[in-house]
């Protein structure tokens, strides 16, 4: 059996994610700079973006292990209502 997975349900997924993300930062007041920077990014541009899914920019599972090693959080955190 082949699942079938539309383009409408994988942006819910990346929406949701980029909020939790958010939400979680902004809990321990970190600002989108102090998050990129202490992922190893030099600028702002791709936490900014994947928080709102701007363009299409989402986050990887790369990205959502460093995220939640600087927040202190367990990556499954984000996954949290999708």
């Amino acid at each position: 059996m082949k699942f079938e997975f539309s383009n409408k349900e994988m942006e819910k997924i990346h929406i949701k994610i980029g909020q939790n993300v958010k939400k979680y930062r902004e809990k321990t007041g970190m600002t989108q700079l102090e998050l990129s920077l202490e992922m190893g990014n030099k600028s702002v541009s791709l936490v900014s973006a994947a928080e709102l899914y701007t363009n299409k920019k989402h986050f990887n599972i790369e990205h959502l292990y460093k995220i939640s090693k600087v927040l202190n959080i367990s990556i499954s955190t984000f996954f949290e209502d999708v």
